[in-house]
């Protein structure tokens, strides 16, 4: 029976000594495998088929019948584990809190189980007629955040 478990110890043992990190390993019922790879400067199509090749070759295709697709995790996806955060310090990301507020600013910084980003709004001051633009920076605790992407401008 193949587990995620299993998958993610063919995973680390293949990226072990590289750059690369996991994202995501996961296994539906049907043997379906998705492995999600990234490094700091981004993960290659050679990565990609590397650790690809390393999962199918513990596998016997006759006994289990699995598909498996390795690919990065995507700019429109949440980020999963910190260091997807820490690859984005310096980027504008949106937060959404368990709690439905949601956020959007600049990362600035990650910590161990927080991380705090620089926000801009607007604010309506006394005896001024237009709002100000105001900037704040927002501390965010991991286990309180919901999603967070990066902001894709054109």
């Amino acid at each position: 029976m193949i587990t995620s478990q299993l998958v993610r110890g063919i995973v680390i043992n293949t990226i072990k000594g590289s750059e690369l990190f996991i994202v995501e390993v996961s296994v539906n019922s049907g043997n379906k495998i998705l492995v999600l790879i990234d490094s700091m400067q981004g993960a290659t199509i050679d990565d990609c088929i590397k650790v690809s090749r390393a999962v199918e070759q513990q596998f016997d295709r006759e006994v289990e019948d699995f598909e498996l697709e390795v690919s990065t995790p995507g700019l429109s996806n949440p980020f999963k584990v910190v260091q997807q955060y820490l690859k984005n310090v310096g980027k504008d990301v949106e937060v959404l809190l368990k709690t439905g507020q949601k956020y959007i600013g600049k990362l600035i910084l990650v910590e161990d189980d927080t991380f705090c980003m620089e926000h801009i709004h607007k604010v309506k001051r006394e005896g001024k007629k237009r709002p100000e633009l105001e900037t704040e920076q927002l501390n965010f605790i991991f286990d309180d955040v919901k999603a967070t992407k990066i902001v894709i401008n054109f």
